[in-house]
Formats: structure tokens, sequence, C-alpha cells
């Protein structure tokens, strides 16, 4: 009987090891056959997701389980960390219901071809030539377009109205929001005439809609929604793709073209409100996603966290008005910050917050990540009063315009908060009119302009919850002034914004010199109208720097100093 024993004890783990190789093969097969493999590892503790979230996307942290999708890129470390993992067997997707004529699509219980689709964004503009256009994001590695939808009372113009941002399945295997999108893009157009509130919306604001950012990931298959997947079609995850306070988040994590266009897009565009919509889970996420206990951020919130919460809180209980018991229950009955679930980098909505000084939160809407088509209708009608409603916030805060006191020129200006404002939480006002919006919680707030070649002007305004102040500000030029760069923050640690005058929309070249002279970086740069310059520092030692901006254009330059602190 000993014999037998140590005979079983020895040979059990060859056992166990050749499991788990034919397991580890069956990865990497389900890799190359559908693009993907979904695993379950056991949820340990948040420390040791968060460290895993840094080389592997997960993709939600559920009933004592971490749920992983692995692409090609990421399956080699997963694999040689012998996790104790269970596989899950990819299935037949059911409830898909294709349509390839734009009249059965919008019924909206089934998913277009991917060139139905573009019919149907084309259609949009083909019905509603002066609330509609239609403008290219980019386009994917595989050549598929990334597309959005303005939506305004007079859309071919630029009007001086808040900029706002929907946009959907970034990660292309959660589908729900592509077809919600779609229907809301229709519901604001055809209602236009009738609903009052839609009215309202269409009216005051410049609405964008981007059903489908990753269309590679979604029709993977060329033409229909086939075992999607939640990557690119170069294995990258793109909601892990962008550049945000925690960069540089993974060395091997290249930008890629989808985000490189998306960045270029936002920041074009400035929008003082988006959100982002995905499945996995029923949940309102704010920021932040990236900072967490672990780092040095330890303990931050987003200096508007409580009016984050007000937004996110109204969504939910929305919904839970409308859609029956149980939906979107879980977390904070809906709602959550995003590191006090867990912690991603790289993500869109912290890019947003924090380098583009906008406001986005991620809106999960489906524990499936494929929505069946049978319940796209109930989706639509638990959600679509939320979504309207989301919007509306853009409506409200502190609107208001900063002119020349003299000539009533727009001034660009920094909009900072005394005792709040933290975190790149700061707005601007408008290059070209002047015009600003700071959405925040009720109370009495003093908001402090700084322009360059200005004094500063402090204003007081009193705000209550869903109400708008609208304050005219006149700033007084310092003639002996000479107008150059406004840098923040001043000293830095890893970053640096750089707000340039007005005429230095477009290319610039970029020159950074030591304290001794010498030459430390020389390179070119976009500036997009008054959005804040970001500007990489993160390599650079303690010390003092100069640096030059040269338009390229008109050949324009100004100068600034700024210390950097370790």
């Amino acid at each position: 009987m000993k014999r037998i024993l140590i005979l079983l004890l020895v040979t059990l783990p060859v056992v166990l090891s050749a499991q788990s190789s034919e397991k580890d093969a069956r990865v990497l097969e389900l890799i190359r056959k559908y693009g993907q493999a979904e695993v379950t590892i056991p949820f340990e503790s948040k420390a040791a997701a968060n460290q895993i979230s840094e080389h592997v996307s997960i993709s939600f942290i559920r009933d004592g389980k971490i749920d992983i999708k692995l692409s090609e890129r990421t399956a080699s470390w997963f694999i040689s960390q012998n996790f104790k993992y269970e596989l899950i067997e990819p299935s037949v997707t059911k409830g898909i219901i294709t349509s390839s004529s734009l009249k059965n699509v919008l019924e909206w219980d089934s998913y277009p071809t991917y060139d139905l689709y573009l019919a149907l964004m084309k259609d949009f503009v083909r019905q509603y030539p002066s609330m509609c256009r239609l403008d290219t994001i980019g386009s994917t590695n595989n050549g598929k377009l990334v597309l959005s939808l303005k939506i305004s009372d007079n859309v071919q113009s630029d009007e001086d109205e808040p900029e706002v941002f929907y946009s959907s399945s970034i990660h292309g295997d959660e589908t729900g929001g592509f077809i919600l999108m779609l229907r809301l893009a229709d519901y604001l157009l055809g209602n236009y005439q009738v609903n009052e509130p839609v009215k309202k919306l269409v009216d005051g604001l410049e609405i964008w809609i981007n059903p489908l950012a990753n269309p590679d990931g979604a029709y993977r298959n060329a033409n229909v929604i086939d075992n999607p997947v939640r990557f690119n079609a170069r294995g990258y995850d793109l909601n892990r793709n962008f550049p945000d306070p925690s960069t540089p988040y993974n060395t091997g994590n290249v930008m890629q073209k989808e985000t490189s266009d998306m960045v270029n897009f936002l920041r074009k565009h400035r929008f003082v409100l988006s959100a982002n919509f995905h499945s996995g889970d029923e949940v309102v996420n704010y920021p932040w996603d990236s900072w967490d206990q672990n780092d040095r951020w330890k303990g931050k919130f987003h200096a508007d966290d409580s009016w984050f919460y007000y937004i996110s809180r109204a969504y939910a209980d929305t919904v839970h008005r409308h859609s029956q018991s149980g939906y979107m229950s879980g977390f904070d009955n809906g709602v959550t910050r995003g590191i006090d679930w867990y912690v991603i980098k790289g993500g869109r909505q912290d890019f947003v917050t924090w380098q583009l000084h906008g406001r986005e939160v991620t809106i999960e809407l489906d524990r499936n990540f494929v929505t069946p088509s049978t319940e796209l209708n109930r989706l639509w009608e638990n959600n679509y009063r939320s979504l309207l409603r989301y919007l509306e916030n853009a409506t409200f805060g502190i609107h208001g315009y900063v002119v020349d006191s003299e000539k009533s020129n727009p001034v660009v200006a920094r909009i900072f908060i005394e005792n709040h404002d933290k975190d790149s939480s700061q707005v601007y006002s408008d290059t070209l009119s002047g015009r600003f919006l700071r959405m925040l919680d009720s109370g009495n707030w003093n908001l402090r302009f700084s322009a360059p070649g200005y004094r500063d002007t402090i204003i007081t305004v009193p705000l209550a919850n869903r109400e708008r102040i609208d304050i005219p500000v006149r700033m007084i030029r310092i003639s002996d002034v000479k107008e150059k760069a406004l840098l923040f923050p001043n000293p830095a640690g890893k970053r640096l914004s750089a707000v340039l005058p007005v005429s230095f929309s477009g290319p610039v070249r970029i020159t950074v010199y030591n304290a001794a002279g010498s030459l430390i970086a020389d390179y070119k740069d976009v500036v997009y109208g008054s959005a804040p310059l970001p500007l990489d520092i993160g390599h650079y030692v303690s010390g003092i720097y100069f640096i030059r901006f040269s338009n390229i254009m008109t050949g324009e330059t100004v100068k600034g100093k700024f210390v950097v602190i370790r």
C-alpha cells in the first residue's frame, strides 16, 4: 500500500503538468481560431487583481472570480505565471439575428451587417441633412471605418454650443451599446419636431455619436457579427491603450492606429461631457480608473468626485424607475468609482478627464457581452431616458464668455477654482468664442480666470444642482506683459500642460533647454484650438527648464520656464 501511495505522489505532478500543458495548448488554439480565449481565475485580493491588470485585459470581477480575455499578445505572459485557471470554452454565438435590409434593422431587434451599418449612417444624413452630418474619425488596421454622427439644429455650422460625445463598443464583443447608439441617433432625429425635451437638447448642444469604435473586433469575420472579439486586429485592448495619468503603464502597449485617430478626434473637439459604453456588467463607472492604493496617488479622488457621483446616481436611478427589478442594482446600487472596482491603465475615461479636462464616465449596459437580439428592445427601454438625461448635464452648470475688456475679443483663459481644483480638473475657454462651461455640484464657487497678458479675475458664483448660471467675464490686459506660454502644474512631476496664444493653433516646434543651456528636446506637435498641449516630462531630472514654442506656419514664438521635482 505504501509503495502504491508513494508512486501516486511521484506521478501526480507529472499528470497535473500534462493536464496544464494540454489546457495551455487549448488556450493558444482558441486564440488562433477565434482571436481570443476567455479564462477565469480566483479573486484573491484587489491588489493582486490590480497587478494582473497591468499585463492582461480583465473583463470583470464578480462572484469571487476574475474574468480575463487573452489575445495573442497576452497569452504567453498569462501561461508563464502558472495560474490555476478555468478555461471557458466558446459556444456558438446564440441570439444574434443579422439583418441585411434597412427596413428590418430599423425594427431594432437585430444586428446589421457591416455594409448595412455604413448604409444606415449615410441614410441618417440623407433623411435629415440639416440636422445630421457624418464624420470619419479614422480607419482600422483592416481598413474598416470608425464613424461618428454629428446631430445639431444647424449641423453644417460650428455653433457656439457645448459639444458632447457618446461612443460604444471599443471592445468589439460588447455589442449592446452599438445598437443603442444607432437607435439613439434615430430617436433624436425622428423626434426633434414632436418632442420638446429632444428639441432642447438638439438646439442647445452639438451631439456626436460614435456607435462602433472597434469594427475590426465586432466584425472580425468580415461582414457579420459572428464570434466578435474584445481586441483590435492586432490583439490590443483599445481601452487599455490611451495615455492616461499612470502612463507609461506597459512598455509593450504600443498606441494603435484606432487609438491615435480617436485621440486626435477628441483633442480637436474637446467634448465637455462624454460617455463610453461597454458590456460585461451593469454599472455606471466614474473616474478615476487608474490611480490605486499602491501608488503615489493613494486616496486621490477627482476634484469633482461628488458631482461625478451625482450624475452617475441620476443615470442609475432613472434606469431603476423604468426597468425590470434587479437591472443595474449591483455595486452601490448601479454606481461605482473605477478604482473601487479594479484598476485599469490606459483607459479612455481617464485620458479624456485628465489630459483633455473633459468629463467622461464608462457605462456597463449588460452582463452579457453580446446582447441577444431579443433583448435589444429591453436594453433600449431600460436606458434611453437615462441617455437623454445624461446629455442634459451639459446644459447646466456655470456657462459664460471670457473676453478682452477693451476690444471684446475672445480670451483663452484657464478657469481654476481655489481650494478645489487638482489633477487637471480645471477647464479652459474656447479659442474662437471665449465660451466656457464648468459643470459643478451645488455650492458657492470662487472661479479664478487666468490668461497670459491679463490680470487674474475672480468671480464668486452660487450654483444649485441642475441649474444654469450665465456669467460674462471681461479681463483687463496688462499692457507691459508680453504674451507667453501658460505652463501648469508648475513645479511638475511626470506631465506638464501648456496653454498657448490663440494664434498658435496648428503645427508647432518645441525646444527645451536645461539650466546650463543644453538642448534636451526638439520635436514637433499639433495644437488644437484652445486645448492645452500635453508635454511628457517623465524622463526629465529635477531642475529648471526653459521651453520655446514656435508656430511652424507663421514663425511666431513664445517662451516659458518650468521646474521639475522628483
